[in-house]
């Protein structure tokens, strides 16, 4: 075997022997390494608007109120909507059980999808196990079924004012996002002729939350099939996002809109979070509703390989699900929509009285929509400064709905305990009194109200 001497010198010089011959190679060329890392593509264009606007609030609350917050949709925060015994009990068996330890299928143990088919399955909108895929929670949900119907330049159409985070995902994945309208005027139903307008070749799919995070809104059995009419006549599958299905105030009616498609193909997407007041335990899943084979295998297939990126739920609330969905009492769920109403109604009719609010009824779900008359208070620019002042003056804080690409509204958040209900009310109302005028301008507290 031949063997080599190399030799450097100070002057960069390299010199290769063999056998006693010299190999002159000329002065090394090497960059020098640099530090180049740069955030990805995906990461700069990822953005929520809810932390945006929020984080960017520096007004610091009144120091002599406590804070009542009525922003965050988080059932657990204030502690008074625990969830009900059977379903921790249902978790506490599952983790002693030891059975639940290991890694689970990527779509979720067979098992635990075919509870979730039975649970939701209807004459109208059979379910079987291989139509479910269980996800961390809804919002993987949503992000799995953006990212198997949709490709970055095709557009998505999200309802206005609507949950950000569909705007979040669509934007970094590289899928343009077009708003259709919801009308308050109508207890927030769809501007259909808008909605069909938006509709091209680049349209990969429509989504309907309902009900709705903000509005609260519930749609009729005849609005969902005018959904479902333009869906039909352009070709566009639905994303529903159903999360909040079954929270639906004693006079309202809740239909899930596959149960109403004869031809549309809708991927359902829900979870544990609200109905269960759960939302930590990250327990999601996505339902496929295709009757005409129109998604055939290759959404179905998609879907499975998007799952496979991150490996499923918690595996431990999976084996805890036949116990929660079958042993959960109706009386838990009937109690947690008799408290969301009592505060809904309780809301709703003290925010009506007050000069400059338009207050929206809701049907459902965990909020409330509140107009800002922005003529009566024109020191203020837009809802978010009003917002803030409400936090500065009296420790109160409200979503401006532009979060929800809707300005001059602002979200109430339904789930607080009674007594902060009726302070945030009051609290709110007195903010109103001291800054509302009239319109020739001047101070005016006698309003139509």
């Amino acid at each position: 075997m031949d063997s080599y001497l190399i030799q450097t010198n100070g002057s960069g010089d390299v010199h290769v022997h063999k056998t006693g011959a010299s190999l002159f190679l000329g002065k090394a060329k090497g960059r020098k390494p640099r530090w180049a890392v740069r955030a990805s593509e995906m990461s700069k264009k990822t953005f929520n608007p809810i932390r945006a606007i929020v984080d960017s609030m520096k007004v610091e609350p009144n120091p002599n109120k406590p804070m009542i917050s009525l922003s965050l949709g988080d059932p657990t925060v204030f502690g008074n909507l625990p969830t009900d015994d059977e379903v921790t009990q249902a978790v506490k068996e599952a983790l002693d059980s030891g059975r639940y330890n290991g890694y689970a299928p990527s779509v979720g143990y067979q098992s635990c999808r075919q509870v979730v088919a039975a649970h939701y399955s209807c004459p109208e909108a059979p379910l079987e196990a291989q139509d479910v895929i269980l996800t961390s929670g809804c919002s993987q949900a949503i992000e799995l079924v953006l990212a198997v119907l949709a490709n970055p330049g095709q557009n998505i159409l999200v309802p206005r004012p609507g949950f950000s985070l569909y705007k979040t995902l669509a934007l970094s994945l590289g899928i343009e996002v077009k708003f259709y309208n919801l009308l308050p005027e109508r207890a927030w139903e769809i501007d259909l002729k808008h909605l069909e307008s938006l509709v091209d070749e680049k349209t990969a799919c429509l989504i309907v939350n309902n009900p709705s995070n903000p509005c609260g809104s519930v749609f009729s059995k005849s609005h969902l099939q005018k959904i479902l009419a333009v869906a039909s006549r352009q070709c566009v599958p639905i994303l529903a996002d159903e999360i909040y299905g079954d929270m639906v105030f004693a006079e309202g009616k809740y239909k899930p809109i596959a149960a109403l498609s004869t031809n549309v193909p809708i991927l359902s997407c829900g979870g544990l979070a609200k109905r269960w007041l759960v939302p930590g335990w990250r327990m999601g899943w996505i339902l496929v509703h295709d009757r005409r084979d129109i998604f055939g295998n290759e959404i179905r297939d998609g879907l499975v390989r998007l799952s496979q990126r991150i490996l499923g739920p918690c595996t431990i609330v999976q084996g805890a699900l036949e116990h929660i969905m079958r042993r959960t009492p109706p009386e838990f769920y009937h109690n947690t929509l008799s408290f969301l109403k009592s505060n809904a109604d309780l809301c709703y009719a003290a925010l009506s009285a007050v000069c400059g609010l338009q207050p929206v009824r809701p049907a459902g779900a965990m909020y409330l929509m509140v107009g800002i008359e922005m003529e009566h208070f024109p020191e203020f620019e837009n809802d978010v400064e009003f917002t803030e002042q409400l936090i500065s003056e009296e420790s109160v804080l409200c979503l401006p709905a532009t979060c929800f690409e809707y300005p001059n509204y602002f979200r109430v958040v339904l789930t607080v305990p009674e007594a902060l209900m009726v302070e945030a009310c009051s609290r709110i109302q007195e903010f109103c009194e001291r800054h509302y005028q009239g319109s020739e301008g001047a101070q005016d507290l006698e309003c139509d109200k």
